[in-house]
């Protein structure tokens, strides 16, 4: 695979909004250490994320020291929100699961209220060693666990591939929405120095010290349509990899991970292709 390497990082501490990019990040069974262990839910427990509400792409959440989050957006006074006592947990309904989590205070829920227009409440994952098994057979296996992201503990997308895929829009019938960044796709590591769409064919990969399973090739949904600094959507990429990644009823981009052993990713980390 020649020099391919770990080119970027991605924790997004509250799930849809926009995140971090830190140099490293601790590798946790569930994902990178921080990474969507808060979501919102509506009134009826549902989680709310930019499939419903584009605007999460223009509210920004980093991380504080002892788990908290600090959420921000244009034109708004900031909110630091700190990880609740683990007393009572409410249910939230994630894609039809049921997911026990606890809610932050009232000042949280005020500010993501204002920031969306509709009622919502922002909930915490207290414990991601017990709450949420990946549960997407045979993809995953018994034992392991996820936090709030969609379905697998990290997502691994590659430069190349996203190069391909913005050659791949610029040729179609409507190109004035290449190039897209990496950010419409919201993944947790980067890898370049790869040929476009060699991770299709990857089952184990090391990253630095590291060790993951290449669980599944990632479908992607409307939010990849999503501006992530304006919150407007358009066609793509969905209208091309219709086209030219579609495997079934899924459209691809990307793969899904997970970690087989823990440590430490940094940027510059070599990646190595075990299987």
């Amino acid at each position: 695979m020649g020099n391919a390497e770990l080119h970027s990082i991605h924790v997004h501490p509250v799930k849809a909004f926009r995140g971090q990019a830190p140099r490293e990040a601790l590798v946790e069974p569930w994902g990178l250490a921080g990474d969507r262990r808060w979501a919102l839910i509506d009134a009826e427990g549902k989680v709310v994320t930019q499939r419903q509400q584009p605007r999460l792409a223009l509210a920004a959440a980093a991380l504080v020291p002892g788990g908290g989050v600090r959420l921000s957006a244009a034109g708004r006074e900031p909110v630091t929100v700190a990880v609740p006592e683990p007393t009572d947990t409410t249910p939230m309904n994630f894609f039809g699961t049921k997911v026990e989590a606890v809610l932050a205070d009232d000042a949280a829920h005020a500010w993501c209220s204002v920031h969306l227009g509709i009622d919502v409440r922002l909930v915490h994952l207290d414990d991601p060693a017990t709450r949420r098994p990946i549960g997407d057979p045979p993809h995953s296996r018994a034992g392991e666990m996820v936090s709030l992201a969609d379905r697998f503990p990290l997502l691994l997308a590659t430069s190349a591939s996203l190069d391909a895929l913005n050659s791949l829009i610029a040729q179609g019938d409507h190109p004035g929405e290449a190039p897209l960044p990496m950010n419409r796709f919201r993944p947790n590591v980067v890898v370049a120095g790869t040929a476009a769409w060699a991770e299709d064919d990857w089952s184990r990969i090391s990253i630095g010290e590291v060790t993951f399973r290449v669980a599944k090739m990632c479908g992607r949904c409307v939010v990849t349509t999503t501006d992530q600094d304006t919150a407007e959507r358009g066609r793509e990429p969905l209208r091309t990899l219709g086209r030219h990644r579609r495997i079934g009823d899924r459209l691809i981009f990307g793969q899904d991970l997970v970690p087989e052993t823990l440590g430490t990713v940094r940027i510059g980390d070599a990646v190595t292709v075990l299987g």
